[in-house]
């Protein structure tokens, strides 16, 4: 039987993941680039916590979209700010902990 070092508790009983996606205060704004192009800025995910690239691939596939992970953030090209949020709470993350500036 694993045991997590933070918890102490069995894996198969750790909150501890759970606990760090609900503690995240996830920011969402949209800028624009190159030819006035819209692109969505997702920023406020721990790297260290989170896998930026799973979840940016995540993203992509549901919103049918380009994008990449640069700097700590997760860069989605368009404007997609009226859907993240039900996706974001999809994957775990606390919906009232999600901004939209």
């Amino acid at each position: 039987m694993d045991i997590c070092p933070v918890c102490g508790l069995p894996k198969e009983l750790c909150i501890c993941g759970a606990l760090k996606m609900e503690e995240v205060r996830i920011k969402v704004r949209t800028e624009l680039r190159r030819y006035s192009k819209p692109v969505t800025v997702i920023e406020g995910i721990d790297q260290k916590d989170h896998d930026l690239v799973r979840i940016a691939k995540k993203l992509k596939n549901k919103l049918a979209c380009g994008g990449t992970v640069k700097n700590g953030k997760i860069i989605l090209m368009g404007d997609h700010r009226d859907r993240i949020i039900e996706y974001l709470e999809e994957m775990g993350f606390d919906k009232d902990r999600i901004e939209i500036l």
